[in-house]
């Protein structure tokens, strides 16, 4: 294949800190890599590295190409200009459905979207895409796929998503421990591959281990004969001088074999294989009693000619774990800005308890401010509480220097979890959630997910990753149809009328719970076949039902 660009003997720092040590990789003609890794490991910095925007402090990065365009849209941006709008992004925005409004009067999907046409209708040789999925619906994921797979250019991404990286991904680039390690396959052969060369490596290193026990066992027992040797010779009268060179001749022999197993302790090379990187989180509540948290009574919200919903009626409970769901735009982030106050423009009534204490968890990686440290927004007035600061951030993944860190040096992940943090400490009795996974690493995904499960409060969940909503909550509010549907369980939308329709959107819901499940599953296994098997005839089935609607 063409070869487009090649690092070379790379390092990558960061304000003197060491990101990537060494990069010796290259980027070809037609490839989908997937960079992946922890929150905070430099896959950021690394797209930053190949769109120019930073430079290394060692090595060097190659064109082999004469006028490489590259493109690249980036993980959040605070403001965005449409601008001239090409009649590719302009088909590209119609097919996806993004309305014709400011940028800022957009959901998070919708803005990614926008920002997302714009870069795939480009004629970039690489475009670069800074963690594409993020707020994005199930249909939304499927095209940026289709898009991906014919893009006519090689591209770079970064991605959390264990099934979209299956599905996109060609190559994969994994930052670990310092280091980029680079696989021709996609996430789930990485991962196979990976298991694999650790399994090696645990068992090379318990070989070398037992052979280690076994020289210093020898040469523990030649020093015990030698020092014996040199005891005796001084207790045998008349007959010293034979015995004393009896223990010189013990002790170039034993010199000579401690040499000779040195020598081999030298080529046990093989470390032990580092502890997969691992996060905690903890939530308490003050875990309030009482019936009612909040009531809806015919609430309707319109953005112009544009109606979100209306007469929507439903209550829920302290106590009550409820996952919002809905394609993007159907108002889930507008219903969370009314409850918090945000949102005043609507019709209709929201009682909200008095007691309630709620924290909020936005999409938005910018309301923290930017320039202070955690150590100014967290520190206490006793060194108790600023010690179980600092060791709750240890337990998040955070190194000891990131405490005077500037929170906009740090990475989008890392940024949500600093806000995760403050709910911890503030011990809410009520989350509201918009889209808590974006951003995250596997294991900070994962530790959140227990430790929801665990949480006593109420929790309003807004997130597209199927697997997490199953997992922690028990009620639905479905945005659909213009109109807001509380469900419990599984129980389908009530109405007879629209029954296909409702069929179909039950189904959908299942296909996305389908697509969660998929991003988790183990590849290769029984679960991960039938999951894939299950998938495919639901696509099948809503694509029939929607011809027949």
């Amino acid at each position: 294949m063409l070869e487009l660009m090649k690092l070379q003997n790379v390092k990558l720092e960061i304000d003197n800190e060491t990101l990537i040590h060494k990069i010796n990789t290259h980027v070809q003609k037609g490839d989908v890599i997937g960079i992946i890794g922890k929150n905070g490991a430099g896959k950021s910095t690394l797209l930053q590295l190949i769109n120019d925007d930073v430079q290394p402090s060692e090595g060097q990065k190659k064109h082999l190409q004469d006028q490489l365009r590259i493109t690249m849209v980036a993980q959040e941006t605070e403001s965005y200009d449409f601008g001239d709008v090409t009649s590719a992004e302009e088909t590209l925005l119609r097919k996806w459905k993004v309305p014709d409004r400011k940028f800022t009067d957009l959901s998070g999907g919708e803005k990614l979207k926008a920002r997302l046409a714009r870069g795939l209708a480009e004629d970039a040789d690489i475009l670069l895409l800074d963690e594409p999925t993020n707020h994005l619906d199930e249909n939304s994921l499927r095209f940026l796929i289709e898009q991906i797979k014919s893009f006519d250019g090689t591209v770079i991404l970064v991605s959390h998503d264990r099934y979209f990286l299956d599905e996109a991904a060609s190559k994969i680039w994994s930052i670990e421990g310092g280091e980029l390690i680079s696989h021709s396959g996609n996430y789930s052969s990485y991962m196979e591959a990976r298991e694999a060369d650790r399994l090696m490596q645990k068992r090379e290193y318990e070989k070398q281990q037992k052979m280690k026990e076994r020289i210093e066992n020898q040469m523990n027992q030649l020093t015990s004969w030698s020092k014996s040797a040199h005891e005796q010779s001084t207790k045998q009268e008349g007959k010293k001088e034979y015995y004393r060179k009896k223990a010189k001749r013990m002790d170039a022999q034993v010199k000579s074999k401690q040499k000779r197993l040195e020598k081999e302790l030298e080529k046990i090379n093989v470390d032990r294989p580092s502890p997969e990187h691992e996060v905690q989180f903890s939530f308490k509540s003050n875990n309030k009693k009482g019936k009612r948290f909040l009531e809806v009574k015919d609430l309707e919200k319109s953005f112009g000619d544009l109606n979100l919903f209306r007469n929507s009626n439903f209550t829920i409970q302290h106590g009550e774990k409820v996952a919002i769901t809905g394609v993007n735009g159907s108002g889930k982030t507008t219903f969370l800005n009314m409850i918090i106050g945000k949102e005043t423009d609507f019709k209709g009534e929201i009682w909200i308890s008095p007691s309630a204490d709620i924290g909020y968890l936005t999409q938005e990686v910018f309301d923290l401010p930017l320039e202070k440290t955690p150590e100014q927004l967290f520190d206490k007035d006793t060194f108790q509480k600023r010690g179980h600061v600092r060791n709750l951030m240890k337990h998040l993944g955070f190194s000891s220097s990131q405490w005077t860190e500037s929170f906009g040096d740090m990475s989008m992940g890392e940024r949500v979890k600093c806000k995760l943090m403050k709910y911890i400490l503030e011990e809410k009795d009520v989350l509201l959630l918009d889209e808590p996974t974006n951003h995250l690493d596997l294991p900070s995904r994962e530790q959140l997910e227990e430790t929801l499960c665990q949480y006593e409060g109420t929790l309003l969940v807004v997130s597209h990753d199927r697997y997490l909503l199953e997992k922690i909550t028990d009620t639905k509010l479905l945005f659909a149809n213009q109109t807001v549907v509380k469900q419990l369980g599984s129980q389908g939308d009530p109405g007879i009328s629209q029954f296909h329709e409702e069929s179909r959107l039950t189904l959908e819901t299942e296909r996305q719970e389908v697509l969660g499940k998929l991003s988790v599953a183990v590849p290769n296994s029984k679960e991960y076949e039938e999951l894939d098997v299950k998938y495919n005839e639901l696509t099948q089935i809503i694509n029939e039902m929607k011809e027949r609607i």
